[in-house]
């Protein structure tokens, strides 16, 4: 099949971003400006290969990674294609003056409602299944203590220990630009970087520019509590929407859009929290359709990008061209370790300095110390060394826990082994009932996440979460073998 026109990518060999990443990025953006059209024939591999002067190995590399993300499908002795199933798209309006009104004075401080976060049982010996968080014991001590080291003693020496830019410490901003425009799709500078302690302080500083008080915010019927609450928070009025294999229920979102009025949606859709499923290319575009559509903005909380182990991390939804209706939230903390506290928000000039002055009434500015060693870490390379290692360990952990779960509880719950993430999603028989079972689980010292904990819905969910990253081999072995125990009682 012939093409009537070229797709005229460009290729920057210098930008530091592999070539087939690139090619791949620049074909989905050229999907998502309407340039290339659901089902449009794709050239060959060997004539864009030609045409762009790279190996054909480096195209054939592109078409695999976008086929695996939903973006082309390919057709035994046809050739490729733009999928089907994706949405035609026609390039939003860029002005994004609506989205500035809403960007108005901060109000009055309100005091915020307490996040109810899970703690850990008391007992001694328990084997704990959190909601996915990382294991400490693999961060490289050594190395980050000199980074701390370095941070702490050159400011003093210097006199530069002092306040400073409540958006963060400028090699902090600049090393994650860096990282989003190189790795992430993303076409930002450090104006439009808020550095938080954390994420979830991210998505209150969000909700805090965009939920009004009264105003309509949607968050999926399973989702993060802290970040639900952050909303509530500050005003919000709550709708909850359905989500599936293939992530948030479009359709359901589109019949809340014209019955309220909409300020913002909470969505996580690389590992979706806490099912983990990823969502659609189909349904990313439907969804920034309807938030040019109905007028309002996408919270992205890309908690854990960097843990995907089947093929490169999707791009994020912020990587597209939005107009600005994306605010993107992600996170160092789960890379390195929760309680270095070390988050950041991007967004438009105007919203992060919302952003910078809500810092100013509850935080001043961040940590100085540990902004500089997170930086210098990154600079040096050392962060993204550390994510190669910890991925392979955690990868051999997803691959472990599916054996247990598939030998031991394979009678008693289904599942779908994640594509990326540090939990499993386990659905329960329909005779186990839930609540019942966290209460054995905790007399066998295993501690286990209920679907109910992540949602409003008075509806009972037979579901549980299971988080591996912070266990070794051994201690999900005698995890499981625990809960197989508080099944069978």
């Amino acid at each position: 099949m012939l093409r009537s026109w070229d797709l005229n990518l460009h290729i920057t060999k210098s930008s530091g971003v592999v070539v087939y990443l690139q090619i791949a990025q620049q074909i989905i953006n050229e999907i998502q400006r309407g340039r290339l059209v659901p089902s449009a024939v794709m050239p060959g591999s060997r004539e864009l290969a030609d045409s762009l002067k790279v190996n054909r190995k480096t195209i054939v590399l592109a078409y695999d990674e976008l086929i695996a993300q939903g973006w082309l499908t390919s057709e035994s002795r046809r050739g490729t294609f733009v999928s089907a199933k994706l949405p035609y798209f026609s390039p939003p309006n860029q002005s994004n003056e609506d989205l500035k009104q809403r960007v108005t004075e901060i109000p009055t401080p309100i005091l915020a409602k307490y996040a109810s976060t899970i703690e850990a049982e008391n007992i001694a010996h328990i084997i704990d299944f959190n909601d996915g968080i990382p294991d400490t014991r693999l961060i490289p001590f050594g190395t980050i203590s000199k980074a701390f080291r370095r941070a702490l003693i050159e400011p003093i020496r210097n006199n530069k220990l002092g306040y400073g830019d409540p958006k963060g410490m400028l090699n902090l901003r600049h090393a994650i630009v860096e990282m989003l425009n190189m790795e992430r799709g993303l076409n930002v500078d450090i104006d439009n970087i808020c550095i938080a302690r954390g994420s979830q302080m991210g998505i209150f500083l969000a909700a805090r520019v965009l939920a009004k008080t009264n105003e309509y915010v949607v968050v999926e019927n399973l989702s993060y509590p802290p970040a639900r609450e952050a909303f509530r928070s500050c005003g919000a009025k709550i709708l909850t929407v359905g989500l599936d294999q293939n992530g948030i229920n479009i359709n359901e979102l589109e019949v809340l859009c014209k019955k309220y009025p909409i300020s913002a949606i909470y969505v996580t859709p690389h590992h979706q929290f806490p099912t983990t499923v990823m969502m659609t290319a189909e349904r990313r575009l439907k969804l920034l359709m309807l938030a040019e559509q109905y007028d309002f903005v996408i919270v992205e909380d890309d908690y854990d990008h960097e843990f995907h182990f089947h093929h490169h991390p999707v791009f994020p939804l912020a990587s597209s061209n939005h107009a600005g209706r994306v605010i993107y939230v992600g996170s160092l903390s789960k890379v390195l370790a929760p309680g270095l506290r070390v988050g950041y928000l991007v967004a438009s000039k105007e919203i992060i300095n919302q952003c910078a002055s809500e810092v100013m009434l509850i935080d001043r500015q961040g940590n100085s110390v540990t902004e500089l060693a997170v930086a210098a870490l990154m600079e040096s390379g050392e962060i993204k060394r550390h994510i190669r290692r910890t991925l392979k360990v955690y990868n051999e952990r997803r691959n472990v826990l599916i054996d247990l779960l598939q030998k031991e509880l394979g009678e008693f719950v289904s599942f779908d082994s994640p594509n990326g993430g540090l939990a499993i999603w386990l659905r329960l028989n329909d005779d186990i009932d839930v609540n019942k079972l966290v209460q054995k689980a905790l007399f066998e010292k295993v501690r286990i996440l209920p679907a109910p904990l992540f949602s409003e819905s008075p509806i009972v969910i037979n579901a549980i979460r299971l988080g591996f990253g912070s266990l070794n081999t051994a201690e999900l072995t005698t995890g499981i073998q625990r809960l197989k125990r508080a099944f069978n009682a």
